[in-house]
């Protein structure tokens, strides 16, 4: 499939967003301003970018492909107020250093339709920088934005959700339906919004440890926490903390998962 003389390209997990509504309603939800510090991650033909030049003083952006990336400055010359404008990183967004793209003083906003193959080890790779981003709206495949958005006990509860309750504030903005890209993809996809904590409402001893805990206890969700946990922690030591230990990792909040994380990582020095 074609557009503007582009191949949608598969490895890429490609689909051009090119409905006028949507993009005005994504620009709307960035709400950029002056000074303001902007990424965009894959602008792909520019449908998305054209606009946010037109509202902005300033937006660098990250592709990946070399023929959008030619392309880019001519698509977006009309919305363009002043040379400089536009910069184009040529980059794998996955091994990006966005702290070299942070001015002393300053925060990121990021915004992005984001390719579905790549976009759940990319948003860890963000968060990496939580503490230099202000705000990030991005556009993914719906039942991901379930995921990241999910309560304890939903069946969509998970590490995704954990993880990114624990580093931000989530925010489901707006659905979008297939026919709003080219190609058109199988899937609904939703615009939604993350800011990152500067100070986190609950804070684990040791990230790490969470990080590895919560992974753990996901990737045996179906157990419960005594027969996960055996070894590390006791049935009594679970109990001490509130938590049932016959309880199953999907009924655990976020602020319980921190106490397992903490009694995992021991006392703090000293």
């Amino acid at each position: 499939m074609t557009l503007d003389g582009h191949i949608a390209r598969k490895r890429f997990g490609q689909n051009f967003l090119h409905d006028q509504n949507v993009i005005a309603r994504i620009v709307q939800a960035v709400g950029p301003q002056p000074g303001d510090q902007l990424i965009e991650i894959g602008p792909g033909l520019g449908a998305l970018t054209g606009p946010l030049l037109a509202a902005s003083e300033q937006l660098t952006v990250v592709e990946l492909d070399r023929d959008l990336i030619a392309g880019l400055p001519a698509r977006t010359r009309d919305f363009q107020r002043h040379d400089g404008q536009l910069t184009i990183i040529e980059a794998d967004a996955l091994k990006l250093d966005f702290s070299a793209l942070i001015p002393a003083g300053q925060r990121l906003r990021i915004v992005g339709n984001l390719p579905y193959n790549i976009s759940t080890p990319l948003l860890f790779h963000l968060l990496q920088w939580g503490g230099q981003i202000q705000d990030m709206v991005f556009m993914l495949q719906k039942e991901v934005v379930e995921r990241i958005v999910a309560t304890p006990g939903s069946k969509t509860y998970g590490r995704l959700s954990v993880m990114m309750q624990y580093y931000c504030q989530p925010e489901w903005l707006f659905d979008v339906p297939p026919g709003a890209f080219n190609p058109p993809p199988k899937v609904t996809s939703a615009v939604f919004r993350l800011r990152p904590y500067a100070v986190r409402p609950i804070q684990a001893r040791q990230d790490k440890v969470l990080a590895a805990l919560v992974a753990d206890l996901f990737n045996h969700r179906r157990k419960t926490l005594r027969s996960i946990l055996k070894g590390r922690l006791d049935a009594d030591a679970i109990a001490a903390t509130g938590i049932d230990p016959q309880a199953r990792p999907e009924t655990l909040s976020l602020r319980e998962l921190v106490g397992l994380a903490d009694l995992l990582a021991g006392p703090e020095p000293g």
